[in-house]
């Protein structure tokens, strides 16, 4: 007998100091990002530090996944900076006026992300096609990308992706020292972990451009003063909306909590992977959710979980939650002690190291694969990519996803009409099994393989219509897994048919679950007698075979 020891060796306990590390690296990494998002969401670099603090802290206790780092997205931010454009087309270009609009769409969502945790609405992302979210992350990193182009040329942006675009003719006057910061800034964040990865190439980036733009004495666009205090309570300003506004909230919020869930699990599944260990998509969402309200009511920004501060945490040592509240708090001490040094950031550098965000943003893999994959696929893809950069986020998923399931419905009916074969009884049995061959050639086979849904009604309709001149049709179901009630109105419709026709019809190999289903609602029954029911294909061949010889 084995020896086997009285006291197994217990893994290690996850120690404070990979919780530190992986907070202190991931609130460096989130400087400069929540600094940049901010700006590009219109409401200003505070609002992205607000987010990056806040959120991090309320999502590091209530969160459902251990190594998670919450922060403002790309994504997050690029529906957030519509929600801003369009409070200052209502309120007449004045942010000011424009803010209980603002906070309003963002607390709103917040709420429904609330509510999709509680419901656990998260476990239905897997679900999403893959051609709907690589072509939705390549929109949104373009967008990102588009939205640098006039702050790298010192100019300020004209607004969203076809504004930019259509802009871009009209651009006379240049900022070339802003350009060269910018490109700079680009070069740095790519070239930097060639020599080391021990320092984020964004942070070494950040500081370098605006040293060089200091010393050098540079005329460009900087960030500006930010606010050194606690950002004040707003919900005071929900007071100032009207019912009107109503209209403008409602479909951006949608949009912002659904994306929310999708964006963070799509990082917590990036965890797992890391960290070989499962998170708990109901308190993930829950803890975006209660963070983002908070947010929200101080002014920041909706953000999720990040994938490149997740994944700087997990590299570090951080093991659990409570590295994602340290990250927020080391952040808050961060702004707290280098506000005033913040001001003199150049606007092109965050703009090219949003360029590299767009960049690794964009599923290339998705893109390598395009000219290889179906053409469903491909149609699907183009289609959420065009929609995300001309309409908006939530247009484009549920799109994308619309359209990929009408490709999918399609290919199974034409898969399921494919793998049906009609064929006689004697290319079935062959020579082995006798039976007069003017009898078996007047008998057909049809063999399903898949689920006889909507999808296959009106093929199946008319390919048994063409059946004509047998005397019997055996339909085998042994592979078919279920039928849904446009199933089984087909299968009686045809079945009616044919007995018009004098065609006697019996099913073999139906699981209990279609049996039950024909049973309650109480159709084929009507049409086929029980003894056409067989359990087995051989079984009906049999009673057929005993009924020759009887006769």
């Amino acid at each position: 007998m084995p020896f086997r020891p009285l006291f197994r060796k217990r893994p290690p306990a996850p120690s404070l100091k990979g919780d530190l590390s992986g907070a202190f690296l991931a609130a460096i990494i989130a400087l400069p990002m929540a600094l940049a998002f901010g700006v590009q969401s219109g409401l200003g670099p505070e609002a992205g530090l607000y987010t990056a603090i806040i959120l991090a802290i309320v999502a590091g206790i209530f969160g459902g996944t251990n190594t998670l780092i919450s922060d403002p997205t790309g994504p997050m931010t690029v529906v957030a900076a519509t929600v801003v454009t369009t409070g200052l087309v209502q309120s007449g270009g004045d942010l000011s006026n424009a803010v209980p609009l603002i906070i309003a769409t963002f607390l709103l969502a917040a709420l429904l992300e609330l509510l999709f945790g509680i419901f656990d609405f998260g476990r239905f992302v897997k679900f999403m096609p893959y051609p709907v979210l690589s072509g939705f992350m390549a929109g949104i990193g373009l967008i990102i990308i588009a939205a640098q182009i006039f702050p790298i040329l010192g100019l300020d942006n004209p607004g969203g992706f076809l504004t930019i675009m259509t802009s871009l003719g009209g651009v006379e006057m240049v900022n070339t020292q802003a350009i060269g910061l910018g490109l700079l800034s680009i070069a740095i964040v790519y070239l930097f972990p060639k020599l080391t990865r021990r320092v984020p190439s964004i942070l070494v980036s950040l500081i370098a451009c605006t040293v060089l733009a200091l010393g050098l004495k540079l005329d460009v666009p900087v960030i500006g003063e930010i606010p050194t205090q606690l950002p004040a309570l707003q919900l005071n300003r929900l007071l100032e909306l009207e019912v009107g506004d109503l209209q403008y909230i409602i479909t951006p919020a949608v949009m912002l909590g659904g994306l929310g869930v999708i964006d963070s699990l799509l990082t917590s599944v990036v965890a797992d992977n890391l960290t070989k260990t499962k998170h708990n998509s109901r308190w993930t969402i829950i803890g975006q959710g209660a963070g983002n309200f908070l947010s929200a009511a101080f002014g920041g920004l909706p953000g999720a979980g990040a994938t490149m501060g997740t994944v700087t945490n997990i590299n570090a040592g951080a093991q659990t939650k409570r590295s994602g509240l340290l990250k927020g708090v080391i952040l808050l001490l961060i702004v707290l002690t280098t506000a005033d040094y913040v001001r003199y950031i150049p606007m092109s550098v965050l703009g090219g190291i949003l360029v590299t965000v767009g960049a690794s943003i964009i599923d290339t893999k998705g893109i390598k694969m395009f000219f290889r994959i179906p053409k469903s696929d491909a149609a699907t893809w183009a289609i959420v990519l065009l929609v995300t950069l001309f309409d908006n986020l939530l247009n484009a998923v549920a799109i994308g996803f619309v359209a990929s399931s009408i490709f999918f419905m399609n290919k199974m009916s034409r898969s399921l009409t494919s793998s049906q074969e009609s064929k006689t009884l004697q290319d079935f049995m062959g020579e082995s099994q006798a039976m007069p061959e003017e009898l078996a050639e007047r008998i057909y086979v049809q063999s399903f393989d898949g689920p006889m849904f909507f999808g296959f009604a009106n093929r199946y309709r008319e390919h048994c219509h063409d059946i004509k001149g047998v005397d019997a049709v055996i339909i085998r179901m042994e592979r078919v897994p279920f039928m849904d009630q446009s199933g089984m109105v087909t299968l009686e419709d045809v079945i009616t048919d044919w007995q018009k026709r004098g065609i006697t019809v019996y099913i073999t190999g139906a699981n209990d679950l279609i049996k039950e289903s024909f049973a309650r609602v109480q159709l084929l029954p009507n049409v086929l007698e029980e003894d056409q029911f067989f359990n087995s294909f051989q079984e009906c061949v049999n009673t057929l075979k005993a009924e020759m010889t009887l006769s």
